[in-house]
């Protein structure tokens, strides 16, 4: 499944499932992604009147531009199967599954959502947030190629309770290793890469701070576990006017006649190759994306 690169990403926020009025509130959001929780958001005895609020929720839509995620349990939980199925049958543009440790687990979930009659755009989004999952990461991404898996989602609370880690944001030195990996192995398989939550709400400047971090390591967006996070995300993982400027310059730079056939140019004082020129389009594209979401 082809991943639309250009759709921004930059805040993924995660909407507890069994609150109705956070799932209204979400279609008002500047989220460029929600996602609609039934794991670790929602209590057992709670998981089945979530699974329904939902899915109505899903079904009724009204979210715009916002892509819409299902964060479904585990196949191996009572709960996790007939998540998959419920959130099949609602239509988001893709279910998060938690919890993969190999690319057999991408193979059973793909199998589970044909099954349930996924459409074959239906992404699938996956948790890496196990020790295992980090040492069978290219295993993992390897299954792009034969299933729905578009995204890597960083797990960073339970991958410090496996871990037996401590998160010392914004540093995280327990996770470079656990970061880096996966940012290495989803630009190899050409998958979305979704960093971890940071958990100091009204923390502003340690938020922006693990932003910036999370930019620089080469992610996507953030997912975020409340509304007042929304705008650090989307300010760090946008790309800067500056920037924007620089790239249309590399791209008009390249296409004057009186530059056909040269690999390198000088652009505004900068040595640039035609490599630059691949980034340059990416970086213009992402930005009219964002425009055209915010307008």
């Amino acid at each position: 499944m082809t991943v639309s690169a250009h759709r921004p990403r930059r805040s993924c926020l995660y909407m507890p499932g069994a609150n109705s009025r956070a799932l209204e509130k979400a279609k008002t959001l500047a989220a460029d992604a929600v996602i609609f929780d039934l794991e670790d958001a929602v209590a057992p005895d709670a998981k089945l009147e979530a699974r329904s609020t939902v899915c109505d929720a899903v079904k009724s839509g009204g979210y715009g531009a916002r892509e819409v995620i299902v964060r479904i349990n585990g196949l191996d939980t009572e709960w996790g199967l007939e998540d998959l199925k419920a959130a099949v049958e609602a239509g988001p543009d893709a279910i998060l599954a938690p919890k993969v440790i190999d690319g057999g687990d991408i193979d059973r979930l793909d199998d589970a959502m044909s099954r349930a009659g996924a459409p074959d755009d239906m992404g699938l989004w996956v948790m890496i947030e196990m020790p295992k999952a980090i040492l069978n990461i290219q295993d993992i991404a390897e299954a792009v190629g034969r299933t729905r898996l578009t995204a890597f989602v960083m797990g960073t609370n339970d991958l410090a309770k496996e871990l037996r880690g401590v998160n010392d944001p914004p540093v995280r030195t327990a996770f470079q290793t656990s970061l880096g990996l996966t940012v290495a192995a989803a630009r190899a398989y050409d998958l979305l890469a979704i960093d971890g939550v940071f958990n100091g709400i009204g923390d502003e400047d340690g938020l922006a701070a693990e932003c910036q971090q999370g930019r620089l390591m080469g992610f996507d967006g953030k997912t975020l576990i409340h509304p007042s996070q929304l705008a650090a995300a989307n300010t760090v993982f946008a790309p800067a006017e500056a920037d924007v400027d620089q790239a249309k310059a590399v791209i008009e730079a390249f296409a004057d006649p009186a530059n056909a056939g040269k690999g390198v140019l000088k652009v505004n004082g900068k040595m640039t190759e035609l490599l630059h020129l691949e980034e340059a389009h990416r970086t213009v594209a992402v930005a009219d994306a964002i425009a055209a979401m915010e307008a």
